[in-house]
């Protein structure tokens, strides 16, 4: 079984409590029993979260070296200049101890039509912000904030929304649902 779960902010991508954390977790979701996260995203991150029962799916989604995709929008403090970009898509920022690999980046304009996150981004009058389509075949810990964040653009908001060829789509936040055969193959391509 192979779950589609749009994942809102402030749910950790594991089952168990950490003790006296503020975040919740899967538990409250009503999943099937024994499917577990295929990878994660972090509490402050929303977007697509795969999950199933089946053994293996983790490395064959994961590992590095099968460079699956997976697409990110995320509201940036400022407006990126065209000589920033290439920057991130080049790949060799310094994160955590690791180069990034290259990855395909693109200015959203217009700015993507998102539902309001709850609580609200921190919203500052003086600095505008912009939207990226960031496309990764990695994801090593927090890894697009900290990519933003080397090139002078913390991020404000990060929503993933695609992984393979399967789109987030219109699934509301907090809901899932199993993926059809052909939903399936699009997730591997």
């Amino acid at each position: 079984m192979l779950l589609a779960f749009h994942k809102p902010y402030g749910v950790l991508s594991q089952f168990t409590p950490e003790p006296g954390s503020r975040w919740r977790t899967l538990a409250e979701f009503a999943f099937p029993k024994s499917v577990y996260p295929l990878g994660r995203l972090d509490a402050d991150s929303e977007g697509l979260l795969l999950l199933s029962d089946e053994p293996g799916l983790n490395a064959r989604l994961l590992d590095p070296a099968h460079a699956h995709r997976r697409e990110y929008w995320v509201q940036v403090e400022g407006i990126p200049t065209a000589a920033t970009l290439p920057r991130l898509a080049r790949g060799g920022l310094a994160v955590a101890g690791h180069r990034t690999l290259p990855c395909r980046v693109r200015l959203l304009e217009p700015a993507p039509v998102i539902a309001p996150r709850n609580p609200p981004i921190r919203v500052r009058k003086s600095v505008p912000d912009s939207w990226l389509a960031l496309e990764l075949t990695e994801g090593k810990n927090r890894q697009v904030r900290r990519m933003t964040a080397a090139i002078g653009h913390p991020t404000l908001r990060l929503i993933r929304v695609r992984i393979g060829a399967f789109p987030l789509g219109d699934l509301r936040s907090g809901a899932w649902r199993e993926l059809s055969p052909e939903e399936r193959r699009a997730v591997f391509s």
